[in-house]
């Protein structure tokens, strides 16, 4: 949170990191540790609770699909901790081995791990509930889980981007006329 006020955009950022590695140590260490923060998968993250699961697979959620992967999500009152809150389930009935289902979980984390920041442009007061699914019978590569899960998580934030006010729209649309 604190990062956006130096950092508007993680493109900015980036920049920042590449600049960095001409300037002192001690500004590579501040931005490298910021970088690590932000690719992070913490506990807090998981979606642990019994309730918050029964409630996700309810009515009233919606799912999305980019083959071999399945997104149920639900909107949820946001009011601390993360707004983000994620399972990550693999069926014993798509994969007998648990070889399998551990590198097929693995996949998943990672994925998300790496695009998460797509998700960072919720609603102030609103937080989302995900369950990534794994709906095929066979092994993917970890590019092709890395794509679907980037197209699932561009559809989920175009789904949730905060509105923009008509007044700051009418701006824009004459800043490009003129």
């Amino acid at each position: 949170m604190g990062l956006t006020l130096f950092f508007p955009s993680f493109r900015l950022l980036l920049f920042a990191v590449a600049v960095s590695g001409r300037c002192r140590s001690a500004g590579r260490i501040f931005l490298s540790r910021t970088i690590m923060k932000l690719f992070t998968f913490p506990k807090a993250e998981h979606l642990c609770s019994q309730l918050d699961i029964e409630r996700l697979f309810q009515a009233g959620s919606h799912s999305m699909t980019a083959y071999p992967l399945r997104v149920v999500f639900r909107e949820v009152p946001h009011t601390s901790g993360p707004a983000v809150k994620v399972l990550m389930s693999v069926s014993k009935r798509r994969f007998r081995h648990a070889v399998d289902r551990n590198r097929a979980k693995r996949q998943l984390r990672e994925a998300y791990r790496q695009r998460k920041s797509l998700l960072e442009e919720l609603p102030e007061g609103k937080g989302l509930h995900l369950a990534f699914l794994w709906i095929s019978d066979a092994p993917a590569s970890s590019e092709q889980v890395g794509r679907r899960m980037n197209s699932l998580l561009l559809r989920l934030r175009d789904r949730y981007r905060p509105a923009v006010a008509p007044a700051v729209l009418q701006e824009t649309e004459q800043q490009e006329t003129e």
